[in-house]
């Protein structure tokens, strides 16, 4: 177990590049364009005045009611959300290509030699890097995607006083504990989603002699077109249970934080146009990640993950060399 902690540190030191720098980077330019916007805002305002619905900022102020605070809480919690979202995008890039390269890498410039020559079994350096896609780097993008959120309500709490704007009753109207709380739990059940994926990137790393990018995603891709033309020719061919479409999906989308959303129908469209949705009934309501971590396909993908990772296991004892 020590040396499996080493190793997920090794891991990070390594790759700080993406597990750190890549949501710090994107939350940045998040952060620059609201307050790029700000600025805006002022200048327009200062240059030609602004008045919503024909009334001043002043009469604005004034008619501003206890729902409108409830309103601007719902628009707090879908603004952490989205501070969550929008780096779990680069995420996917991040991880898709460091579990191409995880095993191959090392392969490559021969280094893998070094490696083999220490006391760390092949199975703890390939588990280690699984921990890493995981949890290590989805936890990093969570830290930094929240403090960039405080960061934003302080900007623009900042700015609505400036025109005496109090936000503080649509911060008490908002629920920034709860939401961060089912933010967390979107962790495990991210990861466990994620595990074919990971064993499917895993297991081309650590066996591929040459241009791992290829075969991880060439293989499904092929297998579906191949399947669609039998189809299309009224050959045999794989449907219903077996839809080669949605495993090839699997295989390679599903390190995605928060991909297991789309296996609930209408989910997204239902949350997307209402803020609201993050009440109780809403997108991430505990109720809605137990369903689908007690779902079949999730469990089903979580085996055939283990199985594809036992696999890399295994080429990483055998494999060693590359063609390049």
């Amino acid at each position: 177990m020590n040396n499996l902690s080493i190793l997920v540190k090794r891991e990070y030191w390594e790759h700080r590049g993406g597990f750190l720098w890549t949501p710090v980077w994107v939350c940045g330019v998040i952060l620059g364009l609201s307050l790029l916007g700000m600025i805006s805002a002022e200048v327009f305002r200062a240059r030609v005045g602004v008045q919503l619905g024909g009334m001043s900022l002043d009469a604005v102020r004034a008619a501003i009611s206890a729902q409108d605070y409830a309103h601007a809480g719902y628009a707090f919690d879908v603004t952490q959300v989205m501070f969550t979202a929008i780096p779990c995008i680069a995420l996917f890039f991040v991880l898709f290509f460091y579990l191409l390269g995880a095993l191959y890498d090392d392969r490559r410039d021969r280094s893998v030699l070094f490696w083999k020559s220490l006391p760390v079994s092949d199975a703890a350096t390939v588990l280690s890097k699984v921990l890493s896609a995981m949890l290590l780097a989805p936890l990093i993008a969570l830290v930094v995607s929240t403090l960039a959120y405080l960061v934003f309500v302080v900007l623009v709490s900042a700015w609505l006083a400036l025109h005496g704007l109090n936000v503080l009753p649509a911060l008490a109207a908002s629920h920034p504990l709860r939401t961060l709380w089912r933010l967390l739990l979107t962790v495990p059940l991210d990861a466990l989603w994620a595990l074919p994926t990971i064993g499917w990137l895993l297991f081309w790393s650590a066996w591929s002699r040459s241009k791992p990018f290829l075969w991880a995603v060439m293989v499904p891709l092929l297998a579906v077109f191949a399947n669609w033309w039998l189809g299309v020719l009224g050959a045999p061919h794989f449907g219903g249970l077996f839809d080669l479409a949605h495993m090839a999906g699997r295989l390679l989308l599903s390190v995605m934080p928060g991909s297991w959303l789309s296996t609930d129908a209408g989910g997204l469209r239902q949350w997307l146009p209402n803020p609201q949705a993050l009440d109780d009934g809403g997108l991430l309501h505990p109720a809605r990640m137990l369903d689908t971590a007690t779902s079949p396909g999730l469990w089903l993908g979580v085996v055939v993950g283990v199985a594809l990772i036992g696999a890399a296991i295994w080429a990483r004892r055998r494999r060693i060399e590359t063609s390049v």
